[in-house]
């Protein structure tokens, strides 16, 4: 159930990043749960690192939703000159 729950949210979050941060993308619905999931693990990694978040303790909603907008920008920074 809790991999449901991650997969949920990382759903949601990437879909927000990407409304925040729109543009052209390849994907559609995959990629958009994988962006919000990936941000999810980034802001998790990242608030460990900082203290913010224990061992056990997973990141809140705007967490991930920062770690999603950093993913995307990422993204288009690598695969947006390629196509160009």
């Amino acid at each position: 159930m809790e991999i449901l729950w991650t997969v949920l949210i990382g759903f949601v979050v990437g879909a927000l990043a990407k409304l925040v941060f729109p543009g052209k993308d390849p994907g559609g619905c995959i990629l958009t749960t994988v962006l919000g999931v990936a941000g999810a693990l980034v802001a998790g990694f990242l608030g460990r690192q900082l203290g913010w978040y224990e061992m056990d303790e997973g990141p809140g909603f705007l967490g991930a939703f920062i770690g999603a907008v950093i993913i995307l920008a990422i993204y288009r920074a690598i695969f947006g000159r390629r196509r160009r």
